[in-house]
């Protein structure tokens, strides 16, 4: 059960989850279909756990190279192909949950695996296009909860989005640095292989403090925003962030990202606690 965990990163699917609850409470707070909310949230966990599984099943020799032990099939835990069953078997439990809530939700869902298989198959070698794939699908849950509650794309939602599409982009960009040897198996062209190690980790920092820059704008544009219960959880994120930026710019070898990629997932869990809890 643990090496399948691993395989589908759920702890990623219930924060896409959560982005997707955030999105439809900061849309429309009075929102009650909880099946619809039910099938929001499964089509989030159900459509990444096949993205990550159909990724380590294409990365495989690229996972041996950069030592990945975090993941089940580099550790032999897991056999390559159950990893291709099991990324097969997910997708239509998404697609159906998306159907299920409106033409609009399947839509979109439609659109994002198209991008994601388009991704783990092809975009991700190039790089930066790759990088900005994986923070879209980070600020894309809060659009599929506007989608559900209002079938509509509000400003507060926008907002949310745009720092979490920063964050995830200011991740991956670090997550280069970390995979670099193995991204040279299949030509990836990373920042961090293309730039430079140095650069990678300059704009990384940058990317973070923009998103938390951008943290206190909901304060100014969104009413229920001006809470404790916003700005507690989210000063605990900046400050995380703001603490990863400071290490970062000093120790960027590959041997510190791994913390560094912990840190930032504790601070993005804690951000969307704070965007959840402030659509109340």
């Amino acid at each position: 059960m643990k090496a399948i965990w691993q395989l589908l990163r759920l702890e990623h699917g219930f924060m896409y989850g959560l982005g997707v609850l955030a999105g439809i409470y900061i849309a429309n707070p009075s929102y009650d279909d909880f099946t619809k909310i039910l099938f929001g949230f499964l089509t989030a966990v159900f459509l990444q756990a096949s993205a990550f599984a159909l990724n380590d099943y294409l990365d495989y020799e690229v996972d041996i190279a950069n030592k990945r032990l975090d993941r089940p099939l580099v550790r032999g835990e897991l056999k390559r192909e159950s990893a291709l069953i099991i990324a097969v078997l997910l997708l239509p439990f998404g697609l159906v949950s998306a159907f299920l809530i409106s033409l609009n939700a399947f839509l979109l869902a439609t659109l994002i695996v198209m991008l994601g298989y388009a991704y783990n198959f092809k975009l991700k070698e190039y790089g930066v296009i790759g990088n900005v794939y994986i923070a879209l699908s980070m600020a894309v849950p809060f659009v599929f909860g506007s989608i559900i509650a209002v079938d509509s794309i509000n400003f507060g939602v926008l907002l949310l989005s745009l720092i979490a599409f920063l964050s995830g982009f200011g991740r991956e960009v670090m997550k280069g640095i970390e995979d670099v040897e193995g991204d040279s198996i299949r030509n990836v062209r990373s920042v961090a292989r293309v730039m430079g190690l140095r650069f990678a980790s300059i704009l990384s920092a940058l990317l973070f403090l923009l998103a938390v820059l951008l943290s206190f704008f909901p304060l100014l544009f969104i009413e229920t925003y001006r809470d404790l219960k916003y700005l507690i959880p989210i000063a605990i994120a900046d400050c995380m962030f703001v603490y990863t930026v400071f290490k970062l710019v000093k120790r960027y070898e590959k041997g510190y990202i791994r913390s560094y990629r912990k840190t930032t997932l504790t601070a993005m869990l804690f951000g969307l606690i704070g965007f959840l809890l402030g659509a109340f």
